[in-house]
């Protein structure tokens, strides 16, 4: 029975020293964020996002700097997508209700993949029919590859002959803030309440 006593008496250790690691290895690395944090980006954050010029709902240009004023959910998709990104921005839209409610304020940013298509028009009547503080951001097939570019999202359009042509595309949603820029992405598994608690997280931080 002593002996039972010392194995868990060492396990409780060794689980309590690495929660101090796991604890000061943010510090230790300078990384403000490192508790907050649940994934890994090649070349490190700074790889993801950059600037940007589109189209707003008015048909007026805007840059990154005119629509990333606060935090904000950015994702790539288009408005005739089937399934997928009505989804995905549900879930965002519901997790900016989330963090609302605990008096945290976060933007929805909709950048779509079919400019074809997606005219400014059509994006206005997008992000109305969202609600909330939805924005939606459309442009020229070059502005667009720029963006997607910048922020390392994936595109390719299926025969355009069919006017019902679908779009393969990637489907994160990227956390980025004026002050920090990119922090932190999102899968399609991830629910609202995990995306809530997850971008809590980085603001806290960032507050602290």
């Amino acid at each position: 029975m002593t002996r039972l006593y010392a194995i868990l008496a060492a396990v409780v250790l060794v689980i309590g020293l690495g929660a101090m690691w796991l604890m000061t290895r943010g510090s230790e690395s300078g990384d403000q964020f490192a508790q907050c944090r649940s994934t890994q980006i090649a070349g490190g954050a700074a790889a993801i996002g950059g600037p940007f010029e589109l189209l707003n709902g008015k048909g007026e240009a805007v840059t990154d700097k005119d629509v990333i004023t606060e935090p904000t959910l950015v994702y790539f998709g288009y408005t005739f997508c089937p399934d997928v990104c009505p989804f995905d921005m549900s879930r965002n839209a519901e997790a900016v209700d989330i963090l609302a409610e605990r008096g945290q304020s976060v933007t929805p940013l909709f950048i779509s993949i079919d400019p074809d298509r997606d005219t400014p028009e059509v994006m206005a009547d997008y992000a109305f029919n969202l609600g909330g503080k939805t924005i939606a951001l459309t442009g020229s097939p070059e502005q667009v590859k720029a963006a997607s570019k910048a922020y390392k999202t994936y595109y390719k359009a299926h025969d355009k002959s069919d006017e019902y042509y679908l779009v393969d595309h990637s489907t994160f949603t990227y956390l980025v803030t004026p002050e920090d820029g990119f922090l932190e992405f999102f899968k399609r598994d991830d629910t609202a309440g995990q995306m809530a608690d997850k971008v809590g997280c980085f603001l806290d931080q960032a507050a602290s």
